[in-house]
Order: structure tokens, then C-alpha cells, then sequence
């Protein structure tokens, strides 16, 4: 990002409005995604065969261009982290014990009820959202915890633990929520088979290969040039390509599935209604108990942000791997962070403008 975003984040007030301290391709955001999901879709709709194409060359069941697309957002965000001060978010518990109930208690239960609340009719679909609910955020959510002014340590410190947990118990989980609890509920069960391995691999593929880049890049460049230079001048021209490959993303996941998001766009919309509503609750819940639990404003956010996201690639590449490419579990699955980018984009607003209208006042600078 830029280097007036940079400030931000660090807490830095520059005293200029925040429009006027983002760079343009941060201040018109929203547009920006809004253009790429519509040329995504049109180059579905343009070239039919441009998805069979796309997704002809996978890495773990995610399409290689969605694959490179998430490693050029995440290698940024990443860098940006200041990995020696890691232990000062790992010992505060006040944030890492809510993290952990939120993302592995909280999310799977509120998205299991939703999609019962609202698909109880279908099935396949409602499985799809389970499986989206079970896989927490790696991804994507460093970027919207950027975005919002978040901590960017402790967000990669929640992002490893949900990497471990997820390796540990999305198997287990999957086959409490999709078997053991509709039965104890009198409701109908459906079966999920994924290996460990498959999701182990998966994480080391999009958490570990930028992780491992950020480290030695910002352990290089600060032996190298002091981290004044780092920050301040390496920083700010690597960081627009986070949002590059957010943007990429976003047009190779809707060219992929534009056909199926106009052909079928009142199935989307019943799929989108209970996602919108996880959003919107995960997000509040957990904004509401940082606050609650005096946690500053970035860690709140940090907070907030790590448990609304989801890992829609390992929940897709469930999807596909278990009930096939053209499932309706897998078109859940995909209509998963289509409805999560929007979503999230509007919360990084929500969440600066709580910023600057009360948190403000008890001292902390605006951003």
C-alpha cells in the first residue's frame, strides 16, 4: 500500500483527512473491485471456455491463477509485520483465548444455524456453507485487517493458529457438523471426506510460501538498510501489489464462475442471504468483545476481522474434491468469497469510521 497507509497502520497521524492520506487506488477501493468482478464475469460470458482453461492447472484443488493471485496479495502484508515482536501478541491472552473461541466455537455453531435457518430445503447448498464456515481465514484476511489499520503481528500470529488448528480439527469438525450434530438434531446428515494432509498442504502452499518470503524479506532489508529504510521507502513500493493481487483474484474467481452466477442468480441470492448474515454478526460480535475487553483499536480490529474471514480455498477444494466441480456444494463454496469481498470492503469502512468517531476520543489517533 502506500505510504501514507503505511502511517496508519502504525498509528501515525499525519493530520491530513483520511482520503487525502490513502493513495488512489486505496481511497476508490469499492470501484475497483466493482470493475473487476464486472470484467471477471464478462470474460466468462465473452469466452465460454476461458473458465475450463483457468482451471485446467490447479495447486491443491485452487485454480494456479487464484493460487499466484494470493500469493502476490498476501507476500506484501506480510512483509509488513515485524516479526520480533511476536511474543508480545502471543502473551496476551485477553486476545488470543476470544480469537480462538470466536473462530472455532462461534463461527462453525452461527454458520451452521444460518444454513439450516435459511437453505433447510437444500441440501447441497447448505452443506457448501457449513464447510465455508468451517474453514477460518488465511488468506484474505490480512488484507482487510490492513486495509482497516489493524495489527498487522497479530494478525499474522492469529492467522498461524488458525492454520494449526485448521491441519488439527477441520476433519473432525466437519464430521461433528455434518453428521454428529444434525443426528443428535433429528435432521439429515451428508458425509465429508478430506484428508489431513490435503489441508496441511494447502496451508503450507498459501500461509507458508509468502510467510517465509516476508520474514527473510524484512530480516534482509533491515540487516541490510535499517528498518527506516524499510519501512519508509521498501515498504510503500511493494505494498500496492497487495491489492494488484487481491484485484487479479477477484477477476479469475468471477471469470470462473460468471456463468453459473448468471444462470443461476436466484440460487446465489438465497446463498448470499446467510453468508451476509455471518458477516455482519461475526464481525460485530467480535468487535463488540475487543471493546468489551479493553483491547486497542488495531487489535479489536484484528480481532474482528480474523473471525469473520473464512478460507474459501480450502472450502472449495473440499467441495470439489468430495461432491464434484459442478456440485452445488462447490457453488457455495464459490459464492462464499464473492459475497465476502464486498461484504468486508464495506466492514474495513464500518470499522474506520468507529475508529475516528470513538475511539478518538479516549486518545487513540484517527485514522
Amino acid at each position: 500500500m502506500s505510504e501514507s497507509t503505511t502511517h496508519a497502520t502504525q498509528g501515525i497521524d499525519t493530520g491530513a483527512p483520511v482520503a487525502a492520506r490513502l493513495s488512489l487506488l486505496n481511497r476508490f477501493l469499492p470501484v475497483w473491485i466493482g470493475v473487476a468482478m464486472v470484467v471477471g464475469i464478462g470474460l466468462g460470458r465473452v469466452e465460454p471456455g476461458l473458465n475450463r482453461t483457468l482451471d485446467r492447472v490447479q495447486i491443491t484443488g485452487t485454480s494456479l491463477p487464484i493460487a499466484l493471485g494470493l500469493l502476490i496479495m498476501m507476500y506484501p502484508v506480510l512483509a509488513k509485520v515485524r516479526y520480533g515482536e511476536i511474543s508480545r501478541v502471543t502473551t496476551d491472552r485477553r486476545m488470543l483465548i476470544p480469537s480462538l473461541v470466536l473462530n472455532w466455537i462461534v463461527g462453525p455453531a452461527l454458520m451452521f444455524t444460518l444454513a439450516w435457518v435459511f437453505l433447510p430445503d437444500l441440501p447441497a447448498y447448505r452443506t457448501g456453507l457449513i464447510l465455508v464456515g468451517l474453514a477460518r481465514c488465511i488468506a484474505m484476511v490480512l488484507i482487510w485487517n490492513d486495509l482497516a489499520c489493524g495489527d498487522a503481528t497479530a494478525a499474522a500470529v492469529l492467522v498461524a493458529i488458525n492454520s494449526v488448528f485448521q491441519i488439527v480439527a477441520f476433519a473432525g469438525l466437519g464430521y461433528f457438523y455434518l453428521r454428529i450434530l444434525p443426528s443428535w438434531l433429528g435432521l439429515s446428515t451428508a458425509e465429508v471426506h478430506v484428508s489431513v494432509w490435503s489441508i496441511a498442504r494447502s496451508v503450507l502452499i498459501f500461509l507458508g510460501i509468502p510467510l517465509v518470503a516476508g520474514y527473510l524479506t524484512r530480516t534482509l532489508g533491515e540487516r541490510a538498510k535499517g528498518r527506516e529504510w524499510y519501512e519508509h521507502r521498501f515498504l510503500p513500493r511493494i505494498g500496492p501489489f497487495a491489492l494488484y493481487g487481491l484485484l487479479f483474484t477477484i477477476v479469475i474467481l468471477f471469470a470462473l464462475q460468471g456463468s453459473a452466477i448468471t444462470h443461476h442468480p436466484l440460487d446465489v441470492a438465497r446463498i448470499a442471504l446467510p453468508l451476509l448474515c455471518y458477516f455482519a454478526i461475526m464481525w460485530g460480535v467480535s468487535f463488540v468483545a475487543g471493546r468489551s475487553l479493553g483491547l486497542s483499536y488495531a487489535r479489536t480490529a484484528t480481532l474482528a476481522f480474523t473471525a469473520a474471514g473464512n478460507n474459501f480455498e480450502l472450502a472449495i477444494a473440499v467441495a470439489i474434491g468430495t461432491f464434484g466441480v459442478t456440485s452445488g456444494q462447490a457453488l457455495a463454496g464459490v459464492v462464499g468469497p464473492l459475497i465476502e469481498v464486498p461484504a468486508l470492503v464495506g466492514l474495513v469502512y464500518v470499522s474506520l469510521w468507529v475508529r475516528r468517531h470513538f475511539y478518538a476520543r479516549e486518545g487513540e489517533t484517527p485514522t
